[in-house]
């Protein structure tokens, strides 16, 4: 069942999902070459307690970090660990924060120093597909239609689009109805309505679609080995319209990055610094 927001709660997730972006951007001044995963999950707990808001993840279904880090090969799901990213390696920081009694749920993927060509490509058209997707999740529309504007635009650079991991709704509930897969059929799928709020995320591989789970029963991988790359917004329709509850802003404020990329979807507000 498809749990609708009033604008009042929308506002409430916006908070929380804020609260997210801004320790996605914290974090962005962390992810160096040298730097651990575990040191990166220790202070993003500290971050998202100091802004009276608790983790979203630490706990949920026995998670037992406030991040998962998933590097290179890994998909989603990845465990912070000891071992230093290095030089070339990319890394899914995917987070959630819980404040007012809803959650925020967002993910980037961040390049460590320089990386190869091939693999920021596979980065650009990953984000973009997930705008391409925000674009469809409007008045009359159905679920199907943002899965296949994401695995058309995808798959049309040669890209496997995970089939068994999914975007879905949120609110007081982490996962709620409906599942948002990256792939589909136009016309297909729940209809979207008003006051909804959905976690798109396109997953993407540079190789095969398929996936494998590691024996830690957290981390996923790519089967080939190749790289992954995961961005996430939550969004609200509103209006009939797609509005961003997250922002990339922080992010891109502390790597000097300069995008108007999600100007066409914020209708109702401004964010502040």
């Amino acid at each position: 069942m498809i749990i609708t927001k009033t604008l009042e709660e929308i506002e409430l997730m916006r908070e929380s999902a804020l609260i997210v972006s801004k320790t996605l951007g914290m974090l962005a001044n962390e992810v160096k070459p040298g730097v651990t995963t575990k040191h990166l999950d220790k202070i993003a707990e500290e971050f998202i307690r100091d802004h009276q808001a608790e983790p979203g993840f630490l706990g949920l279904y026995g998670c037992p970090s406030t991040l998962l880090t998933s590097t290179n090969s890994a998909v989603v799901h990845g465990l912070p660990i000891d071992a230093p990213l290095e030089e070339g390696d990319i890394v899914s920081i995917d987070c959630g924060a819980l404040k007012n009694g809803f959650y925020g749920d967002h993910a980037y993927t961040f390049e460590i120093g320089e990386i190869d060509p091939e693999t920021k490509k596979l980065l650009d058209v990953t984000k973009e597909s997930l705008y391409i997707g925000i674009r469809e999740f409007k008045k009359g529309n159905r679920v199907g239609d943002v899965g296949y504007a994401i695995q058309n635009y995808c798959e049309g650079f040669g890209y496997g689009v995970v089939r068994e991991l999914v975007g879905h709704g949120v609110g007081k509930e982490m996962h709620e109805d409906p599942e948002m897969p990256n792939y589909g059929k136009r016309g297909r799928g729940k209809k979207f309505i008003e006051g909804m709020v959905v976690a798109i995320e396109p997953m993407i591989n540079m190789g095969t679609h398929r996936i494998k789970q590691l024996q830690d029963g957290w981390t996923i991988v790519t089967a080939d080995g190749k790289p992954s790359a995961h961005f996430e917004h939550d969004v609200a329709l509103i209006d009939g319209k797609p509005e961003i509850l997250s922002t990339f802003k922080y992010i891109y404020d502390a790597l000097g990055i300069e995008s108007n990329e999600e100007d066409e979807f914020k209708n109702h507000v401004t964010v502040n610094g």
